[in-house]
């Protein structure tokens, strides 16, 4: 692992095998998978035991769990352990109404004996290392992220993953990266801490590393349409320079091959392509377009591969 680690973080319909590998080719040194529901792994549910599937050329990989009872996490931890990840991951970060509203994800956090509970039984039942995700707390007034993280440290979580927002805030505002230099300095803390909010740019990422002292740090919607920010921002932090900006075709090839990609990994073209979509419309390629409106809603509204295509050629004609 190299100094200053940059990881992939755990998105639900983003962090596939298609985008991960794309992710790992341009240098990021962990990946994690989509979230997994623990109740659907025990059903046996063929959609959430798909997501179980990982390479070795993606390693090292996460694969992250989340629910709200403590002994179907374990048991869920035991499935999950038999497809042979190098690390279980457990999620208590998800802002989402169908997660958090339900109790568990982010939900977890107004209830921290209930999470404990969880990570104290997943450690327990398996022999891989476990590490969590959460956020700073519920809201502005329940900030308990430096006393939850003494206590996951204290039940065996190896590693812990926050996201500098409340769960109230959701994806808004700007992450406050404040109480993460707080877990990371206190000096009861034993365990890595991995930075997460708003890494966008090499500059910022450095600046994380810098300022907080973080152990790693994980990327999160900064990845959409540019899997290689990995490689933009490991190039600065080693050699303290940016690299000169891309060549659109350059890029949109790429995203091209991350639409091929996904088309293989769901097999069915129309699937593939909706499935990518929102890379499309994240991409800093695609921002800031003069004009660009009416090509951007085609692009969006294509469903087949020779239409996409199409578009993001004439995209590169016209403003590349």
């Amino acid at each position: 692992m190299p100094n200053k680690p940059l990881y992939l973080a755990p998105m639900e319909d983003v962090t596939d095998p298609a985008f991960r590998q794309l992710c790992k080719r341009f240098g990021a040194d962990r990946v994690y998978t989509e979230f997994v529901n623990a109740d659907a792994l025990i059903r046996d549910v063929a959609s959430t035991m798909r997501k179980l599937q990982i390479s070795d050329e993606e390693r090292p990989v996460a694969i992250q769990i989340y629910g709200k009872d403590p002994e179907s996490m374990a048991q869920a931890a035991k499935i999950v352990e038999t497809a042979k990840p190098d690390y279980i991951d457990l999620n208590f970060g998800c802002p989402v109404k169908k997660v958090a509203g339900k109790g568990a994800g982010a939900g977890l956090l107004r209830n921290p004996p209930l999470l404990l509970e969880i990570a104290s039984a997943v450690v327990k039942a398996v022999s891989l290392p476990v590490t969590a995700k959460t956020r700073l707390g519920w809201n502005d007034e329940e900030k308990i992220i430096v006393s939850l993280a003494e206590a996951l440290q204290d039940v065996g979580i190896s590693e812990l993953a926050i996201h500098g927002r409340t769960r109230a805030q959701m994806y808004s505002g700007e992450a406050d990266w404040t109480l993460i230099g707080e877990v990371k300095n206190n000096p009861r803390m034993h365990i890595p801490i991995i930075g997460n909010g708003d890494i966008t740019t090499p500059e910022r990422a450095r600046e994380c590393f810098d300022r907080y002292g973080v152990d790693a740090v994980m990327i999160g919607r900064g990845s959409f349409g540019c899997p290689w920010i990995f490689e933009d921002i490991r190039h600065y932090l080693d050699s303290g320079e940016l690299l000169p900006k891309r060549d659109m075709r350059w890029c949109m090839d790429i995203l091209k091959e991350h639409v091929e990609r996904s088309i293989e990994w769901i097999g069915d073209e129309r699937k593939g392509i909706v499935h990518s979509r929102r890379h499309f419309a994240a991409s800093p390629v695609m921002k800031g377009l003069f004009d660009f409106k009416q090509t951007r809603i085609a692009l969006l509204r294509a469903d087949t591969k020779a239409e996409v295509f199409a578009i993001m050629d004439e995209i590169v004609e016209r403003w590349g």
